[in-house]
């Protein structure tokens, strides 16, 4: 499936001066609209299609978006602090703050006409989403994050969560800022965060980063600004919407505690963990994902 047949035009969203692209996967379709919210530096077009083929076959109208300092949407200046580990812990929300890029999700949701959506975030996304319904509960029909830490943590205390063997190779980690450079970069991050119990498919990782060699993968100016976002609202303790919390098992990145953290805090929500699954959305989890959230969204 390619990217002309599977989604609609490019669009735009305005949040104040911040611009954002979005577009949505075979708008004929019709559903339930369920807006997707990408990691940290990496742009829509690593959502997997099939993965949004899955949403759409049970049910669900799927749109995706940039966020602000990723692919298409608005970069802001540099800043003094330039490497995302140092955001965690100084200078936070030189940039903007969590809620401008909650904000950001909203204004998206209004370009599409849509008074309320599923939320759906990936990582970084998946903290985003959390604020979403924190900060705009009316607009949120239902909850659910992949791979994220919880969206109230801040500062030093994200690193309870993080395994730090992986990100001290995330900081080693140079190229080129050229097409190649990104294509290498993309590879070196997959092969980083998937599971090590599944064999690496080297040669369709590189087909999709030819496809979209994104160099956000390795802009650690635009990552620091987004994980360096302050967020200053309420606890997680407070959401009310129907949530599901999925973890890959095999998570280099973030511990499978981050999730279990987001469930205890969150009433009522539901937890998916998924076996031979690392800090990545493989083919072998997108009809379990899908699933469950249809039963979610049911029940």
């Amino acid at each position: 499936m390619t990217h002309d047949n599977a989604w609609g035009p490019r669009r735009w969203a305005n949040n104040g001066s911040v611009r954002l692209a979005f577009d949505q996967f075979k708008p004929h379709l019709g559903g339930e609209p369920l807006l997707i919210a990408t990691g940290l530096g990496v742009n829509r077009h690593a959502v997997p299609d099939g993965f949004c083929g899955q949403l759409a076959e049970h049910g669900f109208a799927v749109a995706r978006y940039d966020q602000r300092d990723g692919g298409e949407s608005t970069h802001l200046p540099p800043t003094a602090t330039r490497n995302p580990i140092t955001a965690l812990l100084t200078k936070r929300g030189e940039a903007y703050s969590a809620e401008d890029m909650a904000d950001d999700a909203i204004a998206v949701l209004d370009e599409l006409g849509w008074v309320t959506a599923h939320i759906l975030g990936i990582s970084l996304g998946g903290a985003l989403a959390q604020r979403v319904a924190l900060r705009h509960p009316d607009r949120v029909r239902s909850l659910t994050t992949i791979a994220s830490v919880p969206g109230d943590i801040t500062g030093f205390r994200t690193f309870r969560y993080i395994r730090l063997g992986t990100l001290s190779k995330f900081a080693r980690l140079k190229f080129p800022d050229t097409r190649e450079g990104s294509i290498e970069a993309g590879l070196a991050v997959a092969r980083l965060l998937a599971s090590p119990r599944r064999r690496f498919d080297e040669a369709s990782a590189r087909a999709a980063l030819e496809s979209n060699p994104d160099p956000g993968v390795h802009d650690q100016d635009a990552q620091s600004r987004q994980i360096g976002a302050q967020w200053s609202g309420p606890a997680i303790t407070e959401i009310q919407r129907p949530t599901l919390v999925i973890h890959g098992e095999d998570d280099p990145l973030i511990k499978t505690k981050a999730a279990q953290s987001i469930s205890s805090k969150i009433s009522g929500s539901r937890t998916l963990i998924l076996p031979e699954v690392g800090h990545d959305l493989p083919e072998h989890a997108w009809a379990p994902v899908a699933r469950a959230l249809r039963e979610l969204v049911d029940e």
